[in-house]
């Protein structure tokens, strides 16, 4: 119990910092007003950060890909099934958020963003993919672009070799200085977000803890039904009624490893075990698993559909149109798979998703809070989705029989261990 609870420390002392922060502003009312500088502060060093961040942390990665080269059509079908899944998250909790609106009747009157209604893939794919000059790259505010980039700088210095190594090390060498200066950032949120949060109820009262007992409500029963329901459709894709009982035979750990660990990398030796007694050759397994578990998130596409229709809800804006679809459920695959490897990387897709629709920066902390509600079960959806996607590209690279295959492999190994102890 006390391993678990020092897993989830963090976010526990987040979640008391903001409870302390929401009776601070319930007992002084708007006087609480008068600490949000201290939020300010916070929300001010996350997006000073957010530039640099982004850039060598997703160049780095992509630079010392090297695997890229050594398994091509693994990775291609990886990435094929990723983003499929992806997808097909985003447009579940899309439903859903039509169907149980998460901020209903809550209106925050803060700066609204301009012409969120207008936002369109058509009208605005070249705006959000590219800049005119360079240094417009240097802005939050043309944070896809720069995620393209680096991942072209990133390509650009693996394919340049040898050339390319010392600059590869440079960009690993920025990553880890980043990494740690958020970390170190991060040991002033409790303080930043309890203020704003004191600042928040004090004005606007409880209206908006409302809607987060909405945000509840809706994301824990769509994640554990897309987890059984979702998984069991995927199992089945991949090796039909056997896939499936092998699947549930053997998921079960990774799923309460994740939810005492709270973490996807801390999964992969459970995720990697399961996945070898499921039959998924070493070759594909020890691939898939350990990629997946930074840049395939399939509970953090759910979360990011729901905080956008939340924000929309929130500053009254019309969340509907296929152009507004289109475009939430790119940035929730976005945010579930190149996001998700970058340190921090909850707080940097949320900080994509307020500029990219340019509401004001005092969203960011009401993001925040939801990546925390949902945090236990977005992470056992993370991780358990890596196992069964590992499955699903074994049927595509191996075949139909993939599953016989690997029984009459494992009864060949056993029969030869058999004659060497005889």
């Amino acid at each position: 119990m006390k391993e678990k609870l020092k897993n989830y420390r963090f976010p526990i002392i987040l979640l008391v910092a903001i409870l302390i922060g929401s009776i601070i502003g319930f007992l002084i009312g708007e006087k609480a007003e008068i600490l949000k500088p201290f939020g300010d502060v916070f929300l001010n060093m996350m997006f000073m950060i957010v530039v640099p961040l982004v850039f060598f942390s997703i160049s780095s990665t992509v630079a010392n890909m090297k695997h890229l080269r050594q398994f091509g059509k693994i990775m291609g079908t990886t990435l094929m099934v990723f983003i499929a899944t992806g997808f097909v998250a985003s447009v579940v909790m899309l439903v859903a958020v039509h169907w149980f609106p998460p901020a209903e009747g809550v209106s925050i009157e803060l700066k609204k963003p301009e012409n969120v209604e207008d936002l369109s893939l058509a009208q605005q794919i070249v705006q959000t993919v590219t800049v005119p000059d360079f240094i417009e790259l240097l802005s939050k505010k043309s944070m896809l672009a720069l995620i393209i980039f680096a991942v072209l700088v990133g390509m650009a210095t693996s394919l340049a070799g040898e050339k390319g190594k010392p600059f590869a090390a440079f960009l690993h060498s920025a990553s880890e200085v980043f990494m740690k200066l958020i970390s170190i950032v991060m040991w002033y949120a409790p303080i930043g977000l309890g203020a704003y949060f004191a600042s928040l109820i004090g004005v606007f009262g409880s209206e908006i803890l409302g809607s987060y007992l909405r945000v509840v409500l809706l994301y824990y029963p769509i994640s554990i039904a897309y987890f059984f329901i979702g998984f069991t459709i995927y199992a089945f894709i991949a090796g039909g009624k056997a896939g499936v009982q092998r699947f549930w035979k053997h998921i079960l750990s990774p799923a309460a490893t994740a939810l005492a660990t709270g973490s996807s990398v801390a999964t992969i030796p459970v995720n990697l075990e399961a996945a070898k007694k499921v039959g998924v050759p070493k070759e594909i397994r020890e691939t898939v698993i350990p990629i997946g578990a930074t840049i395939h998130m399939d509970g953090s596409c759910l979360s990011a559909i729901l905080k956008i229709a939340f924000l929309f809800g929130i500053f009254e804006q019309d969340f509907s149109g296929i152009g507004t679809f289109l475009t939430a459920i790119g940035i929730a695959i976005l945010s579930g798979t190149v996001m998700s490897g970058v340190p921090g990387g909850g707080f940097i897709g949320e900080m994509m998703i307020v500029t990219l629709y340019g509401f004001p920066i005092e969203a960011l902390p009401i993001l925040s809070m939801i990546g925390v509600i949902v945090d236990p079960p977005a992470t056992m959806v993370n991780a358990t989705g890596d196992n069964v996607t590992s499955m699903m590209i074994t049927r595509f690279i191996k075949g139909k029989r993939w599953m016989e295959e690997s029984e009459e492999m494992s009864s060949t190994s056993s029969s030869v261990s058999s004659s060497f102890l005889v």
